[in-house]
């Protein structure tokens, strides 16, 4: 049986499957990437070990929010995912900058109905975002089921993010695939602990792009990255296709 939780916010008109392209807010990320991830757009995050599916669970989070247009936020978990990685904390939503009056979330008892209510979410041109999380390898997640993810989403306009614990990269339709894993704060003033951190890389761009890694740290007021010290240059060299076209 799906379970979804009540909503208190009202959905918005439909909105514009154009959108602009979703910025980290970073400018040499967003220049590598062509002005950010494609709105309209499937986009995977795999977290870097098990260990690190709260971080790459908390990035996704802020890509939606940086994204979402301020509609809602529709979370797809497999009941899996929730008994071994626990549950959505609304006070820890907000320490993230997010209002938990804006999420949705549906936990589905296997990868089917994940799927299948993702879906549904994702052809809602009034969703802000939707995030799609399936638990371990997912057999189920193949090519033609991220295929059709894409394409809805490309119809729709809607944002739609695959967030993968405990699985390793297979084929899918995905615009971009990133790797994900927690990385040390910067402290603040007075030694204070720092905003949260993560190393990225990028492992798959249908532009073509590679060798994107960057540690980022993200700043709940502001809602937007910064670039830290101590992690790879976003600055690495245009991919293969980028050569080629400049050729």
């Amino acid at each position: 049986m799906i379970r979804a939780y009540p909503l208190s916010l009202a959905l918005k008109p439909a909105t514009d499957p154009l959108r602009s392209p979703v910025a980290f807010g970073v400018a040499s990320i967003d220049a590598r990437i062509g002005g950010g991830l494609m709105a309209a757009g499937l986009h995977e995050f795999y977290a870097a070990s098990p260990e690190d599916g709260s971080a790459a669970a908390a990035f996704a989070l802020m890509v939606a929010m940086r994204g979402g247009g301020g509609g809602p936020l529709i979370w797809v978990r497999e009941d899996k995912g929730e008994r071994a990685g626990g549950r959505l904390c609304a006070a820890g939503l907000a320490e993230l900058g997010f209002d938990p009056d804006r999420l949705v979330q549906i936990s589905a008892p296997d990868t089917l109905a994940v799927l299948r209510a993702a879906a549904d979410s994702v052809k809602c041109g009034q969703v802000g975002a939707v995030v799609i999380e399936p638990w371990g390898k997912a057999p189920l997640l193949d090519l033609t089921a991220s295929r059709r993810l894409s394409m809805a989403a490309n119809v729709s306009g809607v944002l739609t993010l695959m967030l993968r614990v405990d699985a390793v990269p297979v084929p899918s339709a995905a615009q971009t695939r990133w790797e994900v894993a927690s990385a040390p704060s910067e402290p603040l003033a007075a030694n204070a602990p720092g905003f949260p951190a993560f190393d990225i890389s990028l492992l798959r761009h249908r532009g073509g792009i590679s060798g994107l890694d960057a540690r980022l740290e993200w700043n709940r007021d502001d809602r937007k990255f910064a670039l830290l010290s101590g992690g790879a240059s976003a600055d690495a060299a245009v991919g293969a296709d980028q050569a080629r076209k400049a050729a």
